[in-house]
């Protein structure tokens, strides 16, 4: 039965009859399993095998990182002869089952002896071994090309990672420069004002935000306070923030009534304003005489009025339109009447709009009791135990919009 499979084998094929007959009987027959390893590279080879049945799998490096394939030997293949013909006796190449095997082996003696007998085997063992090493560089060109190809894409990705790295550093000392620009351009103290004190807080959500707040020192012991929120965040907002505010301390300026300023300001945005943005404001004068603080809102939050008392302060029902949208905005105007330890807050809208991690508002309610509890505190105490509440309500959240305070306390 064995020299009728040895008469298949190629490797064989020109062997005398008798030397077919005499392999038959001396060669012995094993069989691996699918997934076997046979022999690992490095290893001292004494056994060469001719494959009847079966396909085996020639690795590099097997099991590292650098595993690669070098071929696949189907039935009528010889394995193991590397290290029968090298000096070092080691095997080159690890070898590994891909199916279920039948094949015959031969020791090294057996080996040398059949070239002895037969020394043409040994140019057809040549041819074999020629073909196959054409084939491994082949392979091994391919794989460098590959790895070259990977190389040169991983090279491009790090140099474009490292562009943007380097602009996003460049943007974010810009970025660093204009937020100190636009920290210089709001007051940098409060304003010393008899019978009053001010806190004041703004924290933007970004490095560069669309709040602002401002002071404004008017004839006859009186101050302007304005408090505005413009529409968007960062870079563009923080550049509108800046056109509103020269815009309303110049207005502010002329001693304009409070609905006067804002309809100035108003009609000069619309002039200017081509990328469709809009601020919501709240200006009003603070008169230290009679303690009255006369105020219009362009769509802007109401403000909070808390009495010494602790009493609430309704104001009336009215929402008015935000700036530099219409030619001529429906605005709210009212007056309070500020009495000994009474406390008014003015803030924007990312106050009451912040969330918790369940999306739930910090809302109007939440805010009026703050302040109610901290009324007879400092106005920049009462401030700064705003914000903590609002980090607290927050959570592990990040900030969403820009924070803005100011609270006005009677003493």
């Amino acid at each position: 039965m064995f020299a009728d499979l040895l008469r298949q084998v190629p490797f064989f094929v020109s062997l005398p009859e008798a030397e077919i007959n005499l392999l038959a009987h001396t060669l012995r027959e094993i069989e691996y399993p699918e997934g076997a390893v046979l022999f690992l590279e490095g290893e001292k080879g004494e056994r060469f095998f001719i494959l009847l049945e079966g396909e085996v799998d020639i690795l590099k490096a097997l099991g590292t990182s650098e595993e690669r394939l070098l071929g696949t030997r189907r039935a009528g293949s010889f394995i193991g002869e590397m290290s029968l013909l090298s000096e070092d006796q080691k095997r080159s190449a690890s070898v590994r089952a891909r199916t279920h095997l039948r094949m015959l082996e031969m020791t090294r003696l057996e080996f040398d002896e059949l070239l002895h007998r037969v020394p043409d085997l040994a140019y057809e063992m040549m041819r074999v071994l020629s073909r196959r090493l054409r084939e491994t560089e082949n392979t091994t060109i391919r794989d460098l090309r590959e790895k070259n190809e990977r190389l040169s894409e991983a090279y491009q990705e790090l140099k474009e990672a490292q562009a943007q790295i380097i602009e996003k550093a460049v943007m974010d000392r810009e970025l660093a420069f204009a937020r100190r620009i636009q920290q210089s351009i709001l007051p940098s103290t409060a304003p010393v004002l008899e019978g009053f004190e001010f806190g004041t807080l703004m924290v933007p959500s970004r490095m560069v935000g669309g709040d602002f707040f401002d002071f404004v020192p008017l004839e006859d012991g009186r101050l302007g306070i304005a408090v505005a929120d413009v529409t968007d965040k960062g870079v563009p907002a923080a550049i509108f923030m800046a056109v509103v505010r020269s815009l309303l301390r110049a207005e502010a300026a002329r001693f304009l009534a409070p609905k006067e300023v804002l309809l100035q300001v108003n009609q000069l945005l619309l002039e200017m304003n081509t990328e469709g943005m809009f601020a919501t404001l709240l200006y009003g004068v603070l008169d230290a005489s009679s303690r009255d603080f006369h105020y219009v809102r362009a769509g802007h939050e109401h403000p909070i009025w808390i009495t010494a008392e602790g009493e609430f302060i309704q104001p009336q029902p009215h929402n008015g339109q935000p700036l530099g949208i219409l030619p001529e905005p429906d605005l709210d105007e009212q007056t309070f009447h500020l009495d000994n330890g009474a406390v008014l807050l003015l803030f924007t809208d990312g106050v009451t709009e912040e969330k918790d991690l369940q999306t739930s508002q910090f809302g109007i309610e939440h805010l009026r009791d703050i302040v109610t509890q901290n009324r007879q505190a400092p106005a920049q105490i009462l401030c700064d135990r705003l914000f903590e509440a609002l980090n607290t309500f927050r959570g592990s959240g990040t900030q969403s919009d820009d924070v803005t305070l100011v609270a006005v306390k009677v003493i």
